[in-house]
């Protein structure tokens, strides 16, 4: 039983998962200084310093706290933005190129058999290929 543990824990999508994480908390913590030491003091200029905080609604002696939810719901539209940026400056740096497809053969137009882009005569039917291009017809 040890050793079934021994290989599962040490199995690669463990540690990946793991590994993703530790940097998930790591990156959480970032992203929760940007929002509240960054955006949100901006946020509160151009609001003229409003406290959403502070916003309660009494109802029967219990207090709906709409300003805390407001500002939860402001945190999170601001964290997923930067999250979208983030992850679309990613995508950008990992797109790969496509390499143009070359073509290694044509066919005779002839036989319609398959042949070398280079070749002159066809192999199969011994028809001159000069100024046949690969049309594929």
């Amino acid at each position: 039983m040890l050793k079934e543990f021994k290989d599962f824990i040490t199995r690669g999508n463990v540690i990946d998962m793991a590994i993703g994480i530790i940097m998930g908390s790591a990156f959480t913590a970032i992203v929760n200084s940007m929002v509240e030491d960054l955006l949100m003091p901006i946020l509160a200029g151009i609001t003229s310093g409003v406290n959403y905080e502070d916003l309660v609604i009494n109802i029967a002696g219990s207090q709906i706290k709409i300003g805390s939810f407001i500002n939860a719901v402001i945190t999170f539209l601001i964290i997923a933005f930067v999250l979208f940026l983030i992850v679309k400056s990613m995508n950008k740096l990992h797109k790969k190129k496509e390499e143009p497809i070359v073509e290694t053969e044509k066919s005779c137009p002839y036989c319609k058999s398959k042949i070398d882009i280079e070749a002159t005569r066809c192999p199969n039917c011994t028809s001159k290929l000069e100024n046949y291009s690969n049309s594929n017809e």
